[in-house]
């Protein structure tokens, strides 16, 4: 499995902001722009929240298991590949939502002056925060699966905890 890059990331936040931005513009002046979801900050939270549990459990695991110390509980790789790939396809999905809530928020900040644009505005600004935690924590997470370079073992060539080899 490739690892995903902040690069890549980025730019599929920028462009989907782009075209969350146009279809923003096309939208209302067609008629109402539908409203930002007020759930939708902690939704993306709430994802962040529970991949970086996932990140400090096998951290520290993984430590555990490198130090030797007694009793240290290794790590399943099936459970850390899981993990894995959860964070991926989140860092992925988020970084997808994150452009759409920064494209209609910086739609709305031409009309701040109207209060239900305003809180929208604000809910977008909230959103796309913990979209942007989401992405960081998902990295940290890749960053964390990652296996130790073993340059003596030809079996077991550099790569990510979910790589076959």
């Amino acid at each position: 499995m490739k690892p995903l890059r902040l690069r890549l990331l980025l730019g599929i936040t920028a462009i989907t902001g782009l075209l969350s931005w146009g279809g923003a513009r096309l939208w209302d002046s067609l008629g109402t722009l539908p409203g930002v979801p007020a759930y939708a900050p902690f939704v993306l939270a709430a994802v962040a929240v529970v991949l970086l549990a996932a990140a400090i459990s096998l951290r520290s695991r993984l430590k555990a298991v490198r130090e030797r110390q007694p009793g240290a509980k290794g790590v399943d790789p099936l459970h850390a590949a899981r993990a894995l790939v959860l964070g991926q396809a989140s860092a992925l999905v988020s970084a997808v939502v994150t452009g759409i809530y920064a494209g209609v928020g910086v739609f709305l900040l031409g009309s701040l002056d109207v209060a239900a644009r305003r809180a929208q505005a604000q809910t977008a600004l909230f959103a796309v925060l913990a979209g942007a935690a989401v992405i960081a924590v998902a990295l940290w997470l890749q960053h964390v699966c990652k296996l130790p370079d073993d340059r003596d073992d030809p079996e077991h060539p550099r790569g990510t905890a979910a790589s076959p080899h």
